[in-house]
């Protein structure tokens, strides 16, 4: 049996803005024959990323958990091949409207990251993972987090 994600989707207002947001962003291309009046998706190398409209709660019988408090509640990763990426698509986002939540910052676990907000400030993370994962040192990051 092979399992694997298949799809993230994204609730918005306006899945047409957003999904052109990412794909300027990222580059992903837009998957053309998936476009309804209530959906827009990209094609994420392998996953679909999808952005549908406020419409979609009823449709998948989720109106009782419609998010309506503008907290985050998840958030996706973009895994980039080198460094010098995750630097250059934070400023991208920016230009384009978003907003850089935590500017590049090497991790604990020896990745170079940032997290960000799309234009209706839905949180995600571009990531590369160099090679040799270190391993756990008892710090996060400089904080006092017990785990």
């Amino acid at each position: 049996m092979t399992i694997r994600i298949g799809h993230v989707n994204l609730f918005t207002p306006d899945p047409e803005r957003l999904c052109r947001f990412y794909a300027d962003v990222l580059g992903f291309p837009e998957i053309e024959v998936a476009r309804s009046p209530i959906f827009r998706a990209l094609d994420g190398g392998g996953i679909q990323f999808g952005f549908n409209a406020v419409a979609a709660y009823e449709l998948l019988n989720l109106s009782d958990r419609q998010k309506s408090d503008g907290g985050v509640n998840c958030y996706f990763t973009i895994e980039v091949s080198d460094a010098e990426t995750v630097a250059a698509l934070a400023e991208k986002a920016a230009a384009l409207g978003g907003q850089i939540i935590k500017p590049p910052y090497d991790s604990y676990y020896n990745a170079r990251q940032c997290v960000l907000a799309d234009p209706e400030n839905n949180v995600f993370r571009v990531s590369h993972q160099r090679p040799g994962r270190a391993p756990y040192n008892g710090e996060l990051e400089g904080m006092n987090v017990a785990l």
